[in-house]
């Protein structure tokens, strides 16, 4: 294999056949192909892109780079879901433990916040103990008692999507949709799944800013998937404001309890339960009251226990396992309703306080962040709280509450 002629062709626009991306692949996957012919590549992508046969070949050379999680021949069907991120979205953490209530497997891979999004690992590790690295026989173990498990990607699996991405961030390659699609599904196909639905965000708090680049990125994602044997679903949802009422780790984890226990705003209620309806024949009615009668709470203890989790502490997260130290309330200047509550200033802020990451080597504050954020449409009084403001030190809280009134608008 000639690699530099296989960056020429894409260069000039012409498509790739599979064994060459399968080649391509491979090699790169065993360190054969140095870094910067595989960053050219990528460039030529970015600008002359793939078809639906280069992508679903390019996300099966992916997939099987490295381990896929296997199961029994019997085993109950395995469904997922996929967020392309925003701020305040702690569904992942309702949606899994819900659907195991209805006999159904949830392997869940999930990632680390960068960036103004957050990153499920990250709110996980917000509980004590919590363990997101397993070994294949715990995984294989835990679906057979609990019905779901949230895990990180491991060096073993799609270990090519690890080392191209890491190239992209760095050469002005991410903003690809072939890329991106093959990135994703690379990852959630291997989890061996039967369903899997797509939350696509667009909006000022997403990587995806409009509409059509959303719909572009979920039509292409759901071919592939449906391309490699997948049912794949897509559901657009706009992240112009937060999600639920708070952001940042530990303070999701809070509020992800309050939704398993009936008691969660309502509209990350309604996204979990739209969400869940995706991959799963119970009706909303019945999946709602699974959340009611304690049932997805209580399977959400038991995947917190099986992964190493301090369970008790689900309890008071907040309040005495990470306390904020200044704690201050951002009152609205007058009177008027709520017409904007910036999804990316939000982000922007809790990056600022520490919750988020600038670079994938940086640490989290379990602590930091927002939470009570009012929602668009409200009627406020001059001096209401629009949300609250946690920090380390006095200093950052105002930092936050400067960066957060850019994104504000009570008219």
């Amino acid at each position: 294999m000639h690699v530099p002629q296989l960056i020429e062709k894409k260069r000039d626009g012409n498509r790739l056949t599979d064994g060459e991306i399968q080649r391509l692949i491979q090699s790169f996957t065993r360190g054969d192909i140095p870094d910067y012919q595989m960053s050219a590549l990528a460039m030529a992508i970015f600008f002359r892109g793939m078809d639906d046969a280069e992508i679903s070949a390019l996300t099966e050379a992916m997939l099987h780079s490295g381990r896929t999680l296997q199961w029994r021949v019997d085993a109950p069907l395995r469904v997922d879901k996929h967020s392309t991120g925003g701020i305040g979205d702690k569904t992942s953490l309702v949606l899994a433990p819900l659907l195991a209530c209805e006999g159904l497997w949830v392997p869940m891979i999930s990632g680390r916040g960068l960036g103004i999004t957050g990153g499920t690992l990250d709110k996980l590790e917000s509980i004590p103990g919590f363990r997101t690295q397993l070994s294949a026989a715990e995984v294989e173990s835990q679906m057979e008692r609990i019905g779901c498990v949230m895990i990180g990607q491991t060096a073993d699996i799609c270990p090519a999507d690890k080392k191209l991405y890491a190239l992209r961030d760095v050469t002005g390659t991410v903003p690809s949709i072939p890329l991106i699609t093959a990135s994703i599904m690379s990852k959630k196909l291997a989890e061996g799944l039967d369903r899997l639905v797509l939350d696509v965000k667009y909006g000022t708090g997403a990587f995806m800013k409009t509409a059509a680049e959303a719909e572009a990125l979920a039509a292409s994602m759901k071919r592939v998937g449906t391309a490699l044997g997948v049912r794949t679903t897509a559901q657009l949802h706009a992240m112009n404001e937060p999600t639920g009422e708070a952001a940042g780790n530990a303070l999701e984890v809070a509020e992800a309890v309050r939704c398993l226990r009936g008691e969660g705003p309502p509209d990350l209620e309604a996204m979990v339960l739209e969400l869940a309806c995706a991959v799963c024949d119970r009706s909303h009615d019945q999946l709602a009251a699974r959340l009611r009668d304690g049932s997805a709470w209580q399977r959400f203890q038991a995947m917190v226990a099986a992964q190493g989790g301090d369970v008790e502490a689900l309890e008071n997260l907040t309040q005495r396992v990470h306390p904020a130290p200044i704690i201050v309330e951002l009152p609205a200047s007058h009177s008027g309703e709520l017409t904007r509550m910036d999804a990316g200033a939000v982000g922007r802020a809790v990056l600022e306080l520490g919750a988020g990451r600038a670079t994938a080597s940086d640490t989290v504050d379990f602590a930091v962040g927002c939470d009570r954020i009012a929602k668009t449409g409200c009627t406020l009084r001059e001096g209401d709280p629009l949300l609250r403001i946690h920090a380390r030190t006095t200093a950052a809280a105002e930092q936050a509450r400067a960066t957060l009134l850019t994104g504000i608008t009570v008219q």
